[in-house]
């Protein structure tokens, strides 16, 4: 009798171990299975957050939309398709003098180190005009690089360029007719001024960015208007002559230098149209 309750005692045991062994491996299994889906789940998470629509919509909705106007005014320029007048002095030495200008200072052809091609210097208190008479017909453009050597642009006074009605260089012009202003010394200051109108206008430009570097210059002149623009940023479309107005092209350099600096002009175009 002993015997047989201690055999049902271990067959008890056994059971028990047996029962407790496979709720163990059932539950480790169960517990492979619960890391298996959240290692799943994980993964699924850091594959949508790391996806470019996720990451635009997360930075959309984290920051607020910009609602500044970005503006494009383009370059429109034309030039005309007809030469009355080209100069970029490749034909004359270093040292000689420009003769298709006439001057009431010094009109010397340099080279510029960095730059290519020739360059006519310009004398402090000098103007510039063409040797001959040019007969400009009503509708015509006009093109020319500037470059203005100096250490810093302020030690550059102005720089006028326009037309006056006469083809004279007696006196020095410091501004006059319908001219455009290049004020360098104040770094960044651009005028646009007609004589003929009382016209004075004013605008920004930043001037700095041309020290030591050539700034292209274009202008349009059609009948009574004047259309001005420095390197494609138009700066001025304007009434500027009266309808009889004569036009002679000037060019005057600075009323003086600071720390050698000194301004040069190159590759002068003047262009007419075909008739229709």
């Amino acid at each position: 009798m002993k015997h047989k309750q201690l055999l049902l005692s271990l067959l008890t045991i056994a059971g028990l171990v047996t029962g407790f062994n496979a709720n163990a491996q059932f539950g480790s299994l169960l517990q492979k299975a619960k890391d298996k889906a959240a290692q799943k789940a994980s993964d699924a998470f850091d594959k949508k957050t790391s996806s470019p629509s996720s990451s635009s919509s997360s930075s959309t909705s984290g920051a607020p939309k910009s609602n500044k106007v970005i503006i494009n005014s383009g370059f429109d320029f034309v030039a005309g398709d007809t030469v009355l007048f080209a100069e970029d002095f490749s034909g004359i030495p270093v040292g000689s003098s420009a003769k298709t200008f006439k001057t009431n200072g010094s009109a010397t052809i340099v080279s510029v180190g960095g730059e290519s091609g020739k360059w006519l210097a310009l004398a402090d208190n000098a103007t510039y005009k063409f040797t001959k008479q040019l007969f400009y017909p009503k509708h015509f453009t006009v093109e020319f690089d500037i470059l203005a050597a100096a250490d810093k642009i302020s030690d550059i006074y102005p720089v006028n360029f326009g037309f006056v009605t006469d083809n004279s260089v007696r006196d020095y012009i410091s501004s006059g007719g319908a001219y455009v202003t290049l004020k360098y010394y104040n770094n960044d200051d651009v005028s646009i001024n007609s004589e003929f109108l009382s016209k004075y206008l004013n605008s920004t430009f930043d001037l700095t960015t041309f020290t030591n570097r050539k700034m292209h210059v274009s202008l349009v002149v059609d009948g009574d208007r004047m259309v001005v623009y420095l390197d494609q940023t138009k700066l001025a479309d304007t009434m500027a002559f009266m309808p009889t107005t004569a036009k002679n092209l000037y060019i005057s350099a600075p009323m003086q230098y600071k720390n050698g600096s000194k301004v040069l002009v190159s590759n002068i175009k003047i262009m007419g149209f075909k008739k229709a």
